[in-house]
């Protein structure tokens, strides 16, 4: 009937029964739980990296387009001629880019001039851009 008191509590607490803190088994369970959160983040950190990459190489590709058929313009509508692809100068050596010109087209002296970038393995990605160029 007089039980042993340890610190103000019954005996029960000496035997570890009722105490506070964490057992063995649910810090395991907290340990998959956090390390099935930790695989997932960098599952995600990978794919927003190679997605960062894809969007930077496509802004580049549209850039150098977009300087090709601004030299067109400049240059007129008589020098506007196709260009064979070749790799753009430096730094921008892992990009090819190609000028095809269509005489007489959508209309009588009217060139549509196309600009397309490739890049990345075996030409795996390109940008094409389009104008049309009128004789003066």
């Amino acid at each position: 009937m007089w039980g042993l008191i340890v610190n103000g509590h019954p005996e029960k607490q000496r035997l570890g029964l009722g105490t506070k803190g964490f057992t063995l088994i649910e810090l395991l369970v907290a340990i998959v739980v956090l390390s099935v959160g930790l695989l997932g983040m960098a599952t995600l950190t990978g794919s927003i990296i190679k997605a960062n990459k894809l969007s930077d190489d496509l802004t580049t590709a549209t850039t150098l387009a977009e300087d090709k058929l601004e030299d067109l313009r400049a240059d007129g509508y008589a020098s506007a001629v196709s260009e064979t692809k070749a790799a753009c100068a430096s730094p921008f050596s892992e990009y090819q880019r190609e000028v095809t010109v269509s005489n007489d087209t959508p209309a009588t002296d009217m060139k549509e001039v196309t600009v397309t970038v490739y890049w990345g393995a075996s030409d795996a990605h390109q940008v094409q851009i389009k104008t049309i160029l009128a004789e003066p």
